[in-house]
């Protein structure tokens, strides 16, 4: 039996699904979470073979719960998601994510696609795959996006300081870097901006 871990925080999506996979003769879902913290703790609790985690969750996104489990146990991670942004996806493969598809595939091709991971295999939607090569890249260092990434919640100067170990002078020049480089007014419209294009 492939042990699956579920986590989404729509409740209609995570049921129905989980009620799929159950279905499916070597699949059993060991746990089905509401958010990135409860997947966390879980899945260093049960430590099952695969995690199934959408990306957009309130606290912490799939791609940061997948680092982070796969860091502490031998489970792989599948990030799903509604809008696949292609710089998402280069973040998901950098954090050790196995595979990738959008939300709408079948529960048969995720199944397959369960199977795979489980096998030690990877899976990458081609639609997703064909739109990052095609995109732009980031101008943005990558200490300028951890700053956007820490403040993206509306972090002050000092929270995002503490929480990246830097002076808060560094954190207000690299600011002015980010907003200079984007061409906009607020840290909000350049968190925005590089969502939009997949660069967090």
């Amino acid at each position: 039996m492939i042990r699956v871990l579920l986590a989404d925080d729509e409740g209609m999506i995570r049921s129905a699904l989980a009620a799929l996979l159950r279905l499916e003769p070597d699949i059993e879902v060991v746990a089905e979470c509401t958010d990135g913290e409860e997947a966390l703790e879980a899945a260093l609790r049960l430590e099952p073979d695969v995690c199934l985690l959408d990306l957009e969750m309130p606290g912490m996104d799939g791609v940061e719960v997948a680092s982070k489990v796969t860091r502490a146990v031998a489970t792989r991670c599948v990030v799903v998601t509604r809008h696949a942004r292609p710089g998402v996806l280069r973040r998901a493969l950098s954090s050790g994510v196995s595979g990738f598809l959008p939300k709408s595939r079948g529960a048969d091709e995720v199944a397959a696609v369960i199977r795979r991971v489980a096998a030690g295999g990877r899976y990458v939607d081609p639609e997703i795959a064909a739109d990052a090569l095609s995109d732009e890249r980031s101008p943005l260092t990558d200490r300028e996006l951890d700053v956007l990434r820490a403040g993206r919640r509306g972090e002050t100067t000092g929270q995002i300081a503490r929480r990246l170990s830097l002076a808060p002078g560094t954190v207000r020049n690299h600011v002015s870097a980010i907003l200079g480089k984007l061409g906009v007014a607020t840290r909000q419209q350049a968190v925005l901006v590089a969502e939009e294009r997949g660069w967090l």
